[in-house]
């Protein structure tokens, strides 16, 4: 008689040997390309115009794009936040890190609620699953395009516009462009500037 347990763990092991295999690959690609910021973009932008075109040239799926939109606008807010909300701590009394808020006080770098990786990582998992589902005629959803169109705008610049208020009341700039950036000390203990 033949015992059908062992087969069973026996296939449950190959394929959960197969599903690590697969996932230690792909973590070792991440880890790869993570120094490739720019190259990355570019691909997560060639993503989405080629799920653009794919919805222009079908005419349809236009609630998944409404739906991609808002996610990546979500995304977008997150990545743009502090980790640390300063609108928060006067109803937290932790001690943790916090941005500044007065012109006296220690400066303490912006530490991103989202970093951007994982932004660029969510928004390629999300671009590929829309890309994914478009496949399928079920999720074509009859829509009136036009409003979901108006309404995201509006959404988009509503919450921009908080978004940007709440940066102007904290004084805080996510993005490191034309901030100086420090090289460290040389041997005589003088900070060293970048250009």
């Amino acid at each position: 008689m033949q015992d059908f347990t062992n087969d069973s763990s026996t296939q449950q092991s190959t394929v959960s040997l197969a599903f690590l295999r697969l996932s230690q690959k792909l973590q070792k690609f991440l880890d790869d390309i993570t120094p490739f910021r720019t190259a990355r973009w570019i691909g997560a932008l060639v993503f989405i115009l080629l799920f653009m075109i794919r919805i222009i040239m079908l005419q349809g799926w236009y609630i998944i794009t409404y739906a991609l939109g808002i996610y990546h606008l979500n995304l977008f807010i997150a990545f743009l936040t502090p980790k640390i909300d300063p609108a928060m701590d006067e109803f937290e009394d932790d001690s943790g890190p916090s941005l500044p808020t007065r012109a006296n006080e220690e400066f303490r770098p912006f530490i991103r609620r989202l970093p951007e990786f994982k932004f660029w990582y969510s928004v390629i998992k999300s671009t590929l699953l829309s890309i994914f589902l478009t496949f399928f005629q079920f999720f074509d959803v009859p829509v009136f395009w036009p409003i979901l169109v108006l309404y995201f705008i509006v959404l988009f610049c509503i919450t921009m516009k908080r978004q940007i208020m709440h940066m102007i009341r904290y004084r805080y700039l996510p993005f490191t462009h034309s901030k100086p950036k420090y090289q460290g000390h040389d041997e005589s203990g003088k900070v060293i500037r970048a250009k």
